[in-house]
């Protein structure tokens, strides 16, 4: 199914062969780019600042999919729509007025995203579903890369996918941690539509054939 996507996370590029790394990611399979930013605060970690990502941007030829891992994300709205962020995902567990924060990412000129940890319910959704054009389940622990899957994420993008169709949203479900040839066809099969995949695509030993690998699973 074309409309599912693949989007490697560039959090587990090699960070000083980065531009090698991008120009991979530009003539693969995969769909879009992942940028997870991370303040040592949300997450007991610290990965992109604003320079790197300025430099992602001028390489990258595919979507911008940037996943902030950080408190107070509205700081920092229009500095990413700045560097050229089409996306922009703010987790649900660090927004106190979450749909002011959704409504300022759409007015920056961005798609509005947000993400849930693995321990909080989709139901906390709800109400502002029909205003999110995607969901970002976690299914690892956010703040490292190479976790395992909690399986757990199956039953929940299931119960995510119902309450799409039931409130008539167009939202899009992206399932980010621990995503590999053995759990991508399950996950999309429960209703995914894109799969982050960071440790698993640039760990092997062929990465542009290991997204080809998992864009033929889906």
């Amino acid at each position: 199914m074309s409309e599912r996507k693949i989007a490697p996370s560039l959090l587990a590029a090699d960070f000083a062969n980065l531009q090698r790394d991008i120009e991979m990611v530009n003539s693969s399979k995969a769909d879009w780019f992942h940028i997870d930013v991370m303040d040592g605060v949300f997450v007991p970690n610290i990965s992109f600042g604003m320079p790197v990502i300025k430099a992602i941007a001028k390489h990258a030829k595919k979507t911008l999919d940037v996943h902030l891992m950080i408190i107070e994300p509205d700081r920092y709205i229009q500095a990413f729509a700045d560097l050229g962020a089409d996306i922009l995902t703010v987790h649900y567990e660090a927004c106190t007025h979450l749909h002011r924060t959704l409504q300022a990412i759409k007015l920056a000129g961005m798609k509005a995203g947000v993400a849930l940890n693995p321990h909080t319910n989709i139901a906390v959704l709800e109400d502002c579903i029909t205003d999110i054009d995607l969901v970002c389940l976690m299914s690892v622990n956010p703040g490292f890369g190479g976790q395992s899957f909690i399986e757990n994420t199956y039953s929940k993008v299931s119960a995510l996918s119902k309450l799409i169709k039931d409130k008539k949203a167009t939202t899009l479900i992206e399932i980010d941690g621990g995503v590999n040839d053995e759990n991508a066809k399950q996950l999309v099969e429960a209703g995914a539509h894109i799969l982050v995949a960071g440790s698993f695509v640039f760990k092997s030993t062929d990465p542009l054939k290991t997204i080809q690998q998992i864009k033929d699973l889906i």
